[in-house]
């Protein structure tokens, strides 16, 4: 039997791995993806070794030689001896934006990342004029976003990014799916910028840089802004703003429009009510909510609709405001109508 180059090869990390590439039932953990899993730390242990030998790394390592034209040297070296790191299991369980809007607005916008953030906006000042001609997006929301994901660049990340990205796949059920095509786009980009993977440091969500880019925006959505012919989210601060501004261009920013507007203190109307119960897919029309919550608003970019967000106050009540189209691609950066909101408030802070 004749075997090509990249059958000779999977064959190969089927010896090493003591593993079979040809017979790859689903595994148990990838049947149960969507299913909540709270205790996941609790399943497992620091430092365990992540089975190669399982169907779901079989035919991820399969697609790596077959797919996208990984060498058996390569992997081997990069999976050897790969390990489950617990803290990322323990903090994936206690995001903070799940925490009351009260709790978590204090965490970012404070006086010292406003008055870090005005210093940033006076030093890059040129740079924030080209990306505000070029993309679109305005300055303070760029800076804004730059200092919450790394404080303008301090606070990369100490997690080793490939460990993090196999502990999410291997042992986080709910997001498996999410973290394999990570880790496939991560290990893509390393080879594309030929950067070795087992060196780049990040989150425990699994991103990296000054950006905090997941891999897929990354390879989806930084630029070369300083012209240097490399898209550099860890040093380079035009690359790191422009790639922000450029993010949320794709998704449908429209520079000098509405991001929100409040609407009252509590919601008047079935309609709206839905809308709120279903998140950032729960959209409605200016005119409906102008009717039923008694307020005018601006007009929306192209009359797109709206959505309907609730803040919680300390007192137990709410805040409500309508999220306009500018609001809803902050949400494609990070899917939390309370991280979207933080943005916002610490803009209106970096221009007064």
């Amino acid at each position: 039997m004749r075997f090509s180059l990249a059958n000779r090869t999977v064959l190969a990390l089927s010896l090493l791995f003591g593993i079979s590439f040809f017979s790859c039932p689903p595994s148990s953990v990838e049947a149960g993806e969507g299913e909540p899993t709270p205790l996941a730390a609790e399943l497992v242990e620091d430092g365990q070794a992540i089975d190669l030998s399982s169907p779901r790394y079989q035919e991820l390592l399969q697609e790596l030689v077959t797919s996208h034209g990984f060498g058996q040297e390569e992997l081997e070296r990069i999976f050897a001896g790969v390990t489950i790191k617990k803290r990322v299991l323990e903090l994936m369980d206690t995001q903070w934006e799940a925490k009351p809007y009260f709790e978590y607005f204090p965490r970012f916008v404070t006086p010292q990342m406003i008055e870090q953030g005005k210093r940033q906006l006076a030093d890059h000042r040129e740079v924030l004029d080209r990306i505000e001609n070029e993309l679109g997006v305005e300055r303070e929301i760029v800076i804004a976003i730059w200092g919450i994901e790394s404080k303008f660049g301090a606070h990369k990340g100490a997690f080793g990014l490939f460990q993090t990205l196999n502990t999410m796949f291997d042992a986080y059920p709910r997001r498996s799916k999410f973290y394999r095509k990570q880790l496939i786009e991560y290990l893509l980009l390393c080879r594309e910028n030929e950067v070795d993977p087992l060196t780049i440091t990040g989150s425990y969500g699994g991103a990296f840089g000054q950006t905090q880019f997941i891999p897929s925006s990354f390879r989806l959505y930084a630029v070369d802004f300083d012209g240097d012919g490399r898209r550099d989210v860890w040093e380079s601060v035009p690359d790191v703003l422009a790639s922000i501004a450029n993010y949320l261009q794709r998704f449908g920013w429209t520079f000098n429009a509405p991001v929100y507007r409040e609407i009252g203190a509590r919601l008047k109307g079935e309609m709206l009510e839905k809308a709120y119960a279903q998140g950032r897919k729960g959209v409605v029309s200016r005119a409906a909510v102008e009717k039923i919550q008694n307020v005018d608003l601006p007009p929306s970019p192209e009359n797109k609709d709206l959505t309907i967000v609730g803040l919680e106050l300390p007192d137990g009540g709410m805040r409500y405001v309508a999220g306009y189209p500018n609001f809803q691609a902050i949400t494609k950066w990070n899917n939390s109508n309370r991280y979207a909101m933080v943005v916002t408030e610490l803009a209106e802070k970096l221009r007064e």
